[in-house]
Order: C-alpha cells, then sequence, then structure tokens
C-alpha cells in the first residue's frame, strides 16, 4: 500500500525515533512512485512530493510531541 511504501522509506528514521517498522521495501521510493503513477499519473508527482513532505513533518515533529 501506498502507506506501508511511505513508512518504509521513513524507516531507519522512524526506528531511531524508537517505532518498530519492519525491513524497508526495496526501493521504495520507486515502488511508492510507481503506485501513484498508476492510479493517477497526472498527479503522481505532486502527491508523491506531498507525502514525503507530511512524512518528514512527522519525523520532525515527533521529538517534540514526546
Amino acid at each position: 500500500t501506498e502507506a506501508a511504501l511511505l513508512a518504509s522509506i521513513g524507516a531507519p528514521r522512524l526506528r531511531r525515533l524508537g517505532f518498530d517498522v519492519p525491513s524497508p521495501f526495496m526501493d521504495p521510493e520507486h515502488r511508492l512512485y510507481s503506485c501513484l503513477a498508476r492510479s493517477a499519473p497526472d498527479t503522481a508527482h505532486s502527491r508523491y512530493n506531498s507525502l514525503v513532505r507530511r512524512l518528514v513533518s512527522f519525523e520532525r515533529a515527533w521529538p517534540c510531541a514526546r
């Protein structure tokens, strides 16, 4: 799923933050983009960037929320 691939992209940092994240998928960035492009090719790039920004925002905010 898109969520699983996004978690896989963030796995190294999420682990450092204390989350139990399974081993990452191979090449999750390209797999996520391909998944998005299959469902809506015209918006894949902006959706990909939006998801990654949301992940980074969460990773940065988590230490402050603890």
